[in-house]
């Protein structure tokens, strides 16, 4: 009987759906039976080259099905997995390299000056993988496992073991290196399958940055599960070209997991309503990384008659928690926790709140990672007794749908009151004009802390300030209202759509907006 482990899980997969396609992207096309064997002519060369069980192994690649083939070749190595952000620049990246002491990299030619300047600070690093030959000194898989075997390895990972570090972003400091093992991510995927249902039929269309946590899971860890096909975009702008319609058409994707800008793009497109009566081939959207507005799931569910199931989730429970129903959803909640998953609403002595007052989520089950790499009082503080501290302020009603207020961290204290930005937010949001906001607390000596909105505005369109001012008068209580408001030309965001309000906070203390 095969070991329990995620390269495992793929391999049972391939036995069952062998001519089933595994990825589709742009030109290429590959079936389960292709696709595996190619990931272990990968193993197998870099097992040739000093790969072993426990190696740290960075993922520097862009969205593309070598993204994925390098993922299980490095699971097939029992070694593990740290992806890297795109979007990082050397020295990010030499941290998280020499933070998690990886010894071999996966990377692509876009990232050669990355690659050049994590050289220089990262002297441990054994070898560099690329699937081209735009970075000198490095090993071109495409050029090496021709001659490779591409029977089964024997991946001697057990379920417990680490596969995967996801570094978180911090509020504050260097980001933190959340460990996952391959049970954690085995049980998210098959706890997520019991709320979505998927199966070998379905096509999961990827168009958020796969190094990214939620769509780690949830786009590739839980599809793969059940054997269904991967649709990759390589970025979310393919969604304004030709091509992605094509995509709609000919590969007819069922199943598409967003985050809100996403979403909103989408309600404010040109595409015509036979179209999306007639062809539109997707029938579950499920968005998450950062609250849903009301506004965005409503002008969406008014053009495609659709609504958009909201979930959420963070890197340290692998990542996902919580889901609507797909037959009974709650809009504006968050959904119930998925199966096995425990949630409460604690207060700040740390016992559980009635059902509808405001406290911290905090969560058990089987996802809850197994700490943070090399902190160990960070880790104590998060996880205690088995519960993972969210840091997120919610309620839970009685039938135990959860709705997240705002982030502990950034709760704002008003003349001693409480103001959670997202409430500010959410009625900013419906206002006329308004593209993304962002709100903050202000340090200020006579009243604690000020309201700031930051908002960016739609393209060609202008917003009134008088005019806003009079309509937050007449919406939000006196103590809540925003002191500053300024409509900036953007917002800085994670990959996911995530506002960087530590960004934010850092531009307007230093007075760059």
């Amino acid at each position: 009987m095969l070991e329990r482990n995620l390269y495992n899980m793929l391999y049972e997969n391939t036995k069952k759906f062998p001519k089933r396609t595994f990825i589709y992207f742009e030109e290429k096309k590959y079936t389960y039976t292709e696709g595996f064997k190619i990931i272990n002519q990968m193993a197998a060369f870099m097992q040739k080259k000093g790969v072993k069980k426990g190696d740290k192994v960075i993922i520097m690649l862009g969205n593309s099905p070598e993204y994925v083939l390098s993922v299980f070749a490095v699971f097939a190595c029992g070694a593990i997995a740290i992806p890297i952000n795109t979007f990082f620049k050397g020295n990010e990246a030499s941290y998280i390299v020499e933070n998690s002491e990886a010894l071999f990299m996966i990377t692509e030619g876009q990232f050669e000056a990355v690659v050049e300047e994590v050289r220089v600070q990262c002297k441990k690093l054994q070898e560099i993988f690329t699937f081209d030959n735009k970075i000198v000194n490095t090993l071109n898989f495409y050029e090496y496992i021709d001659n490779m075997p591409d029977a089964p390895i024997e991946c001697k990972a057990s379920v417990h073991d680490l596969a995967l570090f996801i570094y978180t972003s911090g509020t504050t400091g260097h980001p933190k290196g959340a460990m996952l093992s391959h049970y954690n991510l085995l049980e998210n995927a098959t706890s997520c399958d019991k709320m979505i249902n998927a199966n070998h039929k379905d096509k999961f269309l990827i168009l958020l940055p796969m190094f990214h946590t939620y769509t780690f899971t949830t786009c590739i860890i839980y599809p793969i599960s059940v054997g269904s096909t991967l649709i990759i975009l390589r970025s979310v702008m393919d969604m304004k070209k030709d091509s992605f319609k094509k995509i709609l058409i000919f590969q007819r994707p069922t199943i598409m997991l967003g985050v809100p800008q996403i979403y909103s793009v989408m309600a404010k497109s040109p595409m015509p309503k036979w179209f999306i009566k007639l062809l539109y081939p997707i029938k579950i959207h499920i968005s998450g990384g950062a609250a849903l507005p009301a506004e965005i799931f409503n002008q969406f569910k008014k053009k495609f008659g659709i609504n958009v199931i909201e979930g959420y989730g963070l890197s340290e429970a692998s990542p996902v928690v919580a889901l609507n129903p797909l037959n009974k959803q709650k809009q504006g909640t968050i959904g119930v926790t998925l199966p096995n998953i425990q949630a409460k609403i604690i207060g700040e002595d740390e016992t559980e709140l009635p059902r509808g007052q405001v406290g911290e989520l905090i969560i058990k089950g089987p996802n809850v990672m197994q700490g943070y790499w090399h902190m160990p009082q960070a880790t104590d503080d998060t996880i205690k007794n088995g519960w993972l501290f969210t840091g997120d302020f919610a309620t839970m009603d009685e039938d135990g749908y959860i709705s997240i207020i705002d982030r502990k961290k950034d709760l704002i204290i008003v003349k001693g009151m409480n103001v959670y930005p997202r409430e500010v937010e959410e009625v900013i949001y419906k206002y006329p004009g308004v593209d993304a906001v962002a709100v903050i607390g202000i340090p200020s000596i006579e009243q604690g802390e000020i309201i700031a909105a930051y908002i960016q505005a739609k393209e060609n369109e202008t917003i009134d300030e008088k005019d806003l001012r009079n309509y937050l008068a007449k919406h939000l209580a006196n103590f809540k209202l925003p002191r500053i408001i300024n409509v900036i030309e953007n917002i800085p965001l994670t990959a996911t759509g995530k506002v960087l309000k530590r960004e934010l906070k850092e531009l307007v203390k230093n007075g760059k907006i």
